[in-house]
């Protein structure tokens, strides 16, 4: 697990709302401090759509794609206030978490990884990205989660997206 802090707000939020940036994500969560408190459930029901839709339209995904779901976060946060604070948890797409770990020949299984997870906090004047790893179940390596800190910052650079360690 790591903490980086956010040092251009700006870009920073460019990336998360308009750009393709963190399109590699899925949206577990998502609260929103305004006016009102907004949160999303980002899992799937998948008992609303048909059977048939189930099968030719809906991924077999639990959680909804970041890109499906940023505009209404964009929505909910612009305006002329800045929110009160925001909470994104966000999980790296599976077969992208996947493909990372066997690219970095990660001791563990990457089928006992659940998920790679980014944590997005903004306070009201700074926001904190934390890593985590999610596993199916207990494992004593902490491989995986070097690996996934490692290659979240590397992104990050890649992408212009100035930060500090915490």
């Amino acid at each position: 697990m790591t903490a980086l802090q956010i040092t251009s707000m700006k870009n920073f939020m460019s990336q998360l709302l308009i750009s393709d940036t963190f399109d590699v994500f899925l949206l577990e969560e998502a609260v929103i401090g305004t006016a009102n408190t907004f949160t999303i459930d980002g899992r799937i029901n998948q008992e609303f759509f048909s059977g048939q839709e189930q099968e030719s339209e809906v991924p077999a995904l639990e959680f909804r794609p970041w890109n499906e779901i940023k505009g209404l976060c964009f929505d909910l946060i612009k305006g002329k206030r800045t929110p009160l604070f925001f909470r994104f948890v966000l999980h790296l797409m599976p077969e992208k978490a996947s493909a990372l770990l066997q690219k970095e020949n990660c001791d563990t299984d990457p089928s006992q990884v659940k998920a790679l997870v980014l944590n997005i906090r903004y306070d009201g004047s700074r926001a904190t990205l934390t890593t985590g790893t999610a596993y199916h179940t207990f494992v004593m390596s902490k491989e995986a989660d070097n690996i996934w800190d490692k290659a979240l910052k590397k992104y990050l650079e890649k992408k212009g997206i100035a930060y500090e360690s915490l």
